[in-house]
């Protein structure tokens, strides 16, 4: 921002900033905005003398840091700024995701099902838990005993699914809930099999940027086009893109912020053009509106890849299953949790179990490293992250 800019003065005339889901997010976030405020504001006050409400869970992911230490992780988070020691802290108490569900008949078991989930949040169940520890899943939330288990939890999530696809709040309130992309894409491929007719497949166009040629910092023949179609990266749709209509997609990037078309927003496919995909809004004020998904171009912010790459492909994902990252902030009426691999870092087995509006909606399928269904997982918690909030 810039002083005397439209956005600075969109800044002097606010009351009031929000900021919700604020434990996910780098501290220096919020302290380039911090910084903003101040010299558009002419103020030494913390954000210029503007109220700001940060909204979140500390239970929850923490801000992702790849391949970062349990330190690094927590001296990342908001609560590590200095921002934090000018904040005052209000504590909720009430779960307002279980109220919002079908009522229940057993408010008792209601209430013990929301306590379980706040001490799997605080790493109190299952003993002494310095970082991680193995808990046992309660015997009515895991999927039984079978020779197909998989499946058996696919049909809870999706009962029926080809014939309810196309019921508008279908695929509103479900999903199926994994760790990692690679078991998420396993699950997805073979949902996308039960669609009728033959999918449609569409291949990105991956390039290498012109100037990192002519620099020299890259050798053209290190890296053929079939090595940058093999990569797969986070927040990225891959090269292979499948797809049927009916089947639920996620968006990956932030089209049209005010339609509510952000990464993360999922849609239905509606018809597979040759250069425009069809969708449907399945959330949000727009829900049922139709909009057309055109190829856009995507350079990833990774700092691993040596080299400006760029992939022209639509941003989209199928998303019948999601990891549970993506998941975070989302309430569900039916969640399914495959834990093929153990989760593996703060908080996501407490944001998979806590999507769900009411206890009898969640069912959990946990795989040993044996291959054999198991009633224990790993629970990661840093405990150190809640003696910011005493």
């Amino acid at each position: 921002m810039e002083r005397g800019s439209d956005k600075a003065e969109l800044l002097k005339k606010t009351k009031l900033i929000i900021w919700d889901e604020a434990p996910i997010t780098h501290k220096h976030v919020f302290q380039a905005l911090d910084k903003s405020c101040k010299d558009v504001l002419k103020s030494n006050s913390f954000f210029g003398g503007k109220v700001v409400v940060f909204g979140g869970d500390f239970r929850q992911i923490l801000p992702v840091i790849k391949k970062g230490s349990r330190q690094q992780i927590v001296n990342t988070s908001l609560c590590s700024s200095y921002i934090w020691h000018h904040c005052r802290v209000l504590k909720l108490i009430r779960n307002l995701r279980l109220t919002i569900g079908p009522p229940s008949t057993d408010i008792e078991e209601t209430k013990k099902f929301s306590k379980w989930l706040l001490d799997i949040g605080e790493g109190k169940v299952g003993g002494p838990n310095e970082g991680t520890a193995k808990i046992e899943i309660p015997y009515d939330l895991l999927i039984e005993q079978c020779d197909d288990p998989i499946t058996k939890l696919i049909q809870f999530v999706y009962p029926d699914i080809l014939n309810s696809s196309q019921d508008p709040t279908y695929f509103q309130q479900r999903g199926l809930l994994a760790p990692t992309n690679e078991v998420v894409h396993e699950i997805n491929d073979r949902l996308l099999e039960l669609f009728p007719g033959d999918p449609i497949e569409y291949l990105s166009s991956d390039s290498v940027a012109k100037s990192d040629y002519i620099d020299g910092n890259v050798d053209p023949t290190l890296y053929s086009t079939e090595i940058l179609n093999g990569l797969k990266i986070s927040r990225l749709p891959n090269h292979r893109l499948m797809l049927k209509v009916g089947v639920p997609v996620m968006l990956l990037r932030n089209i049209d912020q005010k339609k509510g078309l952000c990464n993360g927003t999922r849609l239905q496919v509606v018809s597979l053009g040759t250069h425009i995909i069809e969708v449907k809004i399945l959330s949000g004020n727009n829900t049922g509106e139709k909009i057309s998904i055109p190829r856009i171009a995507m350079t990833p912010s990774d700092k691993n890849i040596a080299f400006t790459f760029t992939r022209q492909q639509y941003p989209l994902s199928v998303c019948f299953v999601m990891t549970i990252n993506k998941s975070q902030g989302q309430s569900l009426s039916r969640v399914g949790l495959y834990l093929k691999n153990d989760v593996f870092s703060h908080g996501q087995l407490y944001v998979a179990l806590s999507r769900v509006t009411s206890k009898k909606g969640l069912k959990i399928l946990i795989f040993d490293k044996n291959g054999k269904q198991a009633n224990k997982t790993t629970n990661v918690v840093f405990k150190e992250i809640f003696s910011y909030l005493k």
